[in-house]
Formats: C-alpha cells, structure tokens, sequence
C-alpha cells in the first residue's frame, strides 16, 4: 500500500519535533499534559475549574485546540491563566508543529505546568506525540461506560484517566466499576480521578496531584 510509508514519514517527522518540544520544556523544568477526550466531555470546564484553584500556587499556561473559534482560550484566559488558541480548521488532532509555533506565544519561563487540551477526538490524537510529559484521557458519565472497550488505543497511551460529570450517575447508565473495569483492562498502571467540576466533588485530589508533579518538575 503505497500511502502507509507517507503516513510512517509523517509520523517519523511529527516525532522529531515533538521530541525537541519536550526537551525545551524539561530545560524550563515545566511540567506538560496533553489532556483528551471526545467532544463534550468536559476538558475545558475542568481546565477553569483548575485554574481557579490553583492561581495562587501553580502557575498554568494552556494551548487550546480546536477545529474552529477561539471560544475556549478566552474562556482559560478569563479563569486567569496564560492560554493560545490553536484552530485545526478540520484535522482533528493536534500535531507537534503546531505545539511548537504555540510555545513562542507563551511566557514559558513563568510557567509550572503547560496543558495542551487536544481536539475532541478519541481516535487520532492517541496517535500524535506532542512533547508531552503524560496523556490524560477525560471520559464523562454522559458518553457511556464502554469508551474505554472502544478506543483502547487512547487509554493504552495515557497515563491518566478522569472520569468527569459524576454528580450525574443517578441520572444516566453508567457504571463507575465497569469503566474501571474496562480502562485498566487496557491499561493496569493507569491513575484514575473521579470528579465533578459542577459539585466540586473530587476536585481537591486531581489538583493536589497537579501541583505535586508541577512542583516536582521544578525540583528535578
């Protein structure tokens, strides 16, 4: 198939770059995630929520991806953090040299932790390595408990996953012991979180553990 050896050169080349990227950011000792998730689930509104919470003792910059508008990055910049807008106009994932044209807007040598919140999408960013020190997958209470059977591909290469919007399991299917289940089937090393950025509910532990490996990084 003569399209495969274009696509391994493409990634080869994303690698390369990706790999400078992550050798910028741990010269600055910042920490970096790349957080997934499918449309809808909530990686945003759980950037505010974090931002908020940790302003005063971690400093945060956010790249936003998205296919159009920049509706997510003023969203980030009103919580209080250093955000740029990356618009795909149709890839649907981010790819290093984006990230890479991204950093030269931000101010990296005030940052602890740099968030790359990738396009919606549980397929192909699973593919595209970023200069990222961990993937977080975000799946929600709303999408079903069988993403992780789905899309294994996804949480096989994330080292973190949150499961948001719990404050809504009396009122959907959704099982927490059957995504458990299913993730760490794919995946047995993998850090869960289970939280509500409306309740606030576990919120405390995922931001106690950000700003330890944010801390952690300037400390290494």
């Amino acid at each position: 198939m003569p399209n495969v050896p274009i696509v391994q050169n493409i990634l080869a080349a994303n690698e390369r770059i990706a790999r400078d990227i992550h050798h910028q950011l741990v010269e600055r000792k910042i920490c970096t995630l790349n957080l997934m998730s499918s449309a809808g689930a909530g990686k945003t509104t759980l950037l505010e929520q974090t931002i908020r919470r940790l302003r005063p003792r971690l400093a945060i910059g956010v790249i936003e991806g998205d296919v159009e508008t920049s509706a997510d990055a003023e969203r980030i910049k009103a919580a209080g953090a250093q955000a740029v807008q990356i618009i795909t106009q149709g890839i649907c994932h981010l790819e290093a040299h984006m990230i890479q044209l991204a950093l030269q807007e931000l101010d990296l040598d005030s940052l602890d932790l740099l968030v790359i919140e990738n396009v919606g999408n549980l397929v192909c960013p699973a593919d595209w390595y970023l200069g990222e020190d961990l993937k977080v997958i975000v799946v929600s209470t709303t999408e079903g408990d069988d993403k992780p059977a789905k899309y294994p591909a996804m949480f096989a290469s994330s080292q973190v996953m949150v499961i948001n919007k719990v404050d809504l399991l009396p009122y959907v299917d959704y099982d927490l012991e059957t995504v458990r289940r299913f993730a760490l089937a794919v995946n047995p090393q993998l850090q869960i979180f289970e939280l509500s950025c409306r309740t606030g509910a576990g919120l405390d532990a995922w931001c106690d553990w950000l700003e330890t490996i944010g801390h952690t990084s300037k400390k290494t």
